[in-house]
């Protein structure tokens, strides 16, 4: 018997065929993976050219006096914005828009650099280091003529843990708030409970209420376990400011609500709103800073990722747990997410229907 004509055959093209014929499974099989390759590649692939943002305050002879050679070098590393307000460039460097503020003090250079990004860290020091060096060695037969202090702008009490803990924090609310709006509007919708619940002596203001009070309790029990294990177990110290976390969180699970309403209201099924809020919500976390800081992306992502209500949400909890700003720091990001929540809201009330058609 031939193997075209044999039962593996008919059967293997048969479940070809009902592979190709669901979409879904097409789009999860072949199409998601590609999306993730476009992601990685996009934010790995230019990491050996990406350039330290350097602000250099004032005259700093190390920088200035470079011989051609070594010009060419520090070019090719750093990309050079001049200042004369030290606090100021400190402040830049504090909020994440620069790597480094270079000043200098006598034959002494101070590196004011940042701890968000620790490899980005170790980076600008490990590069200021070897010009230092370079300078002293051409300056052959005398005393060291440069000396390199390194300083970080934020407080030396925090460690890795504050830095990592507002972008995963952001991750789990949204996944939380996301997957449960999605998955309880479709389940509810398949097990005709909504129907049930329409011609119920129940407002439907009522339903909501309660669905809204039950994610917010959700997420902010997540934001007081992380906080609690991450201080109990790995030393979490936060800022003065570390209370605005609170209405983050709380206006960043309604933005997360409101695309998890979306995608139960516009998908047919409770696995494909969870495939769908999965869809939307993992690559944002890439695309937002939750598991790594976006300074070696293409400048085309980083402009991308500021269109997504995570990034802003991930921003505002580092600004006031961790750089230590005020809490007029988290008044931006809070109307992004309150902006944001708005109009998908509004967009999934338009494609709500009671019952599957």
């Amino acid at each position: 018997m031939s193997i075209s004509g044999s039962p593996f055959w008919a059967l293997s093209v048969a479940i070809l065929r009902g592979f190709l014929r669901d979409r879904a499974s097409v789009f999860f099989a072949l199409v998601f993976p590609l999306m993730f390759l476009v992601l990685f590649g996009g934010l790995l692939g230019d990491q050996g050219t990406s350039k330290v943002d350097m602000i250099k305050v004032g005259d700093v002879a190390l920088v200035d006096e470079l011989p051609d050679d070594a010009r060419e070098a520090f070019d090719e590393t750093f990309e050079v914005e001049e200042s004369d307000d030290l606090e100021a460039a400190i402040d830049t460097v504090r909020k994440g828009d620069a790597d480094v503020a270079l000043e200098q003090r006598g034959d002494v250079v101070v590196a004011h650099y940042t701890q968000t990004d620790q490899v980005r860290a170790g980076i600008t020091q490990g590069t200021l280091r070897a010009f230092v060096d370079g300078a002293n060695v051409a300056a052959s037969g005398q005393p060291p003529r440069f000396d390199l202090r390194t300083e970080r702008v934020e407080d030396d009490s925090l460690t890795t843990i504050q830095f990592v803990t507002p972008g995963l924090l952001g991750w789990a609310v949204a996944m939380s708030a996301a997957f449960g709006a999605a998955a309880t509007l479709q389940g509810w919708r398949q097990s005709k409970l909504l129907r049930r619940l329409q011609l119920a002596p129940v407002s439907t203001r009522t339903v909501v209420a309660a669905r809204i009070a039950v994610t917010l309790t959700v997420a902010l029990a997540q934001l007081a376990i992380f906080l609690g294990l991450g201080a109990a177990a790995f030393g979490l110290t936060l800022s003065g400011t570390w209370w605005m976390a609170i209405p983050l969180v709380v206006v960043g699970t309604l933005c997360f609500m409101a695309i998890g309403l979306l995608a139960g209201a516009i998908t047919r099924t409770a696995e494909g709103a969870v495939n769908m809020s999965n869809f939307i919500v993992l690559p944002m976390a890439f695309l937002s800073g939750s598991f790594f800081p976006l300074d070696v992306a293409p400048e085309w992502m980083q402009r991308l990722s500021d269109a997504l209500p995570l990034k802003h949400l991930n921003e505002g909890m580092l600004d006031v747990m961790v750089r230590g700003e005020g809490a007029s720091a988290a008044l931006a990001p809070l109307a992004v997410l309150a902006g944001f929540a708005v109009v998908v809201t509004l967009a999934a009330a338009k494609l709500f229907r009671w019952e599957t058609t």
